[in-house]
């Protein structure tokens, strides 16, 4: 159904992305994209590329007149930062390179360096950590950003909030969906529902970045009034929630991912686990949702709750040890410019690749050539 290509190197000319398979008639602009950006430039741990990029966007092609065509969907973000590198990151050859000890053997560890270096056979670990680098996830928010809005066509939101940075973590629940959905109001800086837990886990940011270290955490996201019968039982590779793991996982510094109370639940007893369905006003109904909205690798009609554990990056300011990949002495791991935490900002790259799994899922389901007939098709479907 839909599909997306991503390209670019951190400090090359520009990020690219190409989306195929999004339907005609969705109404369209740059603010709908730019807002989800603007998520991703803000928040606390935040490190100095930050403060250069602006991270404007452009549509170069897929959509007139503020609709959407059919066809493939093409979106730009310009590296502003790239006007600094334009000779180490230079696209013709440049002898420099060798003469002025341009290139980087010291490989950090947790990060793709060593094994990218060695996949590819390369003597300049800067060929990996340039495309290994987050930078690249700028385009899966832009990609993120036109599958939220083809979601909103059916009501279907989604929303995520930080619930641990470090050894702080969040103790209460939210009260409801629209608490998560205006979290990126209430502490832009965080992203917490819990102002003194927020405090708390600023406080720790600021400790790490004094001690030259950086932290890892949890965001949980929220995809809010789902349809039952996306994803399918069948076939493994059709399951919603394994879909849905493998786009999370591949959101760099992510090492976990649980859905619903999955790891929880594994200490319990089934009868206090599954949660019991009911019959009330002619719809099948739940007081819990211990499953996170998914049963048999297909939506339930509850809230997709899934939470998405981030390592602590791997650039730390007192670099640890590692190898010359040239010489096999001992050295220290390059120190490249990074995030102190990347948690304030990491919800929206997990509510983005969600809404690309959940998106497709739903054109799967209940798919056509045009917003129009989609819903056609949506409607049909809840009326039976």
């Amino acid at each position: 159904m839909l599909r997306f290509l991503t390209a670019g190197e951190s400090h090359g000319p520009a990020e690219v992305a190409i989306l195929e398979g999004v339907p005609a008639g969705l109404s369209l602009n740059h603010n709908d994209i730019q807002k989800e950006l603007e998520k991703r430039r803000a928040g606390a741990g935040r490190g100095g590329r930050g403060k250069i990029e602006g991270d404007t966007v452009k549509i170069l092609s897929g959509v007139r007149h503020g609709k959407t065509l059919g066809s493939p969907i093409t979106l730009l973000v310009e590296n502003q930062d790239f006007a600094n590198w334009n000779e180490k990151m230079s696209i013709e050859d440049n002898p420099k390179v060798e003469k002025e000890g341009i290139k980087i053997t010291n490989p950090r560890p947790g990060h793709a360096d060593l094994a990218g270096s060695l996949k590819y056979r390369f003597d300049d670990i800067r060929n990996v950590l340039e495309r290994a680098s987050a930078r690249e996830t700028v385009m899966r928010v832009a990609v993120g950003a036109v599958c939220k809005k083809l979601l909103r066509e059916f009501d279907i939101s989604i929303a995520s909030h930080t619930i641990q940075i470090g050894k702080i973590k969040l103790e209460r629940q939210p009260e409801d969906f629209d608490e998560v959905a205006k979290v990126y109001k209430t502490d832009p800086e965080i992203h917490c529902v819990d102002k003194e837990t927020s405090q708390k886990m600023k406080a720790e940011i600021l400790a790490t970045t004094i001690k030259k270290n950086t932290l890892g955490g949890v965001i949980e996201i929220v995809a809010h009034n789902m349809p039952v019968g996306l994803g399918s039982y069948v076939h493994y590779d059709r399951k919603l929630d394994g879909r849905i793991a493998q786009v999370l996982m591949s959101i760099p510094s992510v090492k976990a991912v649980e859905i619903g109370e999955g790891i929880g639940n594994t200490e319990k007893y089934g009868s206090q686990v599954h949660d019991e369905i009911f019959y009330q006003n002619g719809k099948f109904v739940r007081k819990t949702n211990r499953a996170g909205g998914l049963e048999g690798g297909v939506t339930n009609g509850q809230d997709i709750i899934c939470r998405v554990y981030h390592k602590p990056l791997s650039t730390v300011g007192n670099a640890l040890k590692t190898v010359d990949i040239k010489s096999k002495n001992p050295t220290r791991a390059v120190v490249e410019r990074s995030d102190i935490c990347v948690i304030p900002r990491a919800g929206i790259i997990s509510e983005c690749m969600l809404a690309y799994v959940l998106a497709d899922s739903l054109l799967e389901k209940f798919g056509g050539d045009s917003i129009s007939e989609i819903k056609y098709n949506y409607h049909n479907f809840n009326r039976g």
